[in-house]
């Protein structure tokens, strides 16, 4: 989204649940600390790059940015949830958006990949990676709603 010579984030992005099918989770853990200064562990999220971009290809360019993996190969299944959260972006990165914006929409997908997929990080925004048990993982996120999306897991893996 531009305005005048800047261009800002659009207030849409995607949340990529990345597992095994034995509900291992990906987590990333953030360049950035978060907002209280602790360690910054996440799944994959990121914004639209146009308003009219469609949920599912701005979660498979983000998970090929942030993780280096390709979302369409053979093994791999990306669902849409289908759910959204809207939250109050934080003060810190409101400058990212154009002014007056204060919320985000965050879409909800998640992305079955086979065990031992490699995992290449984009080091200008995470700087390590790990997988847990999807309980675990989700106590590890700093973001609740990343937390509530990964204890939602289970109603959305592929039978």
């Amino acid at each position: 989204m531009a305005l005048g010579n800047k261009n800002y984030k659009i207030p849409q992005s995607v949340l990529v649940v990345i597992h095994t099918g034995a509900l291992e989770v990906l987590l990333i853990r953030r360049t950035d600390p978060a907002p209280d200064g602790s360690v910054f562990w996440q799944s994959v999220t990121g914004s639209k790059d146009t308003l009219a971009e469609a949920w599912q290809t701005t979660a498979l360019r983000e998970v090929q940015e942030e993780t280096g993996i390709d979302a369409t190969a053979p093994g791999h299944v990306l669902i849409d949830w289908h759910l959204e959260n809207v939250y109050a972006i934080y003060p810190q990165w409101l400058t990212r958006y154009a002014p007056g914006v204060l919320y985000n929409t965050e879409h909800l997908l998640s992305l079955q990949v086979p065990d031992q997929t490699p995992i290449t990080l984009n080091p200008r925004e995470h700087t390590a990676c790990g997988w847990w048990p999807w309980r675990e993982a989700a106590d590890r996120c700093f973001s609740s709603s990343n937390a509530e999306a990964i204890l939602l897991l289970p109603q959305f893996v592929p039978r």
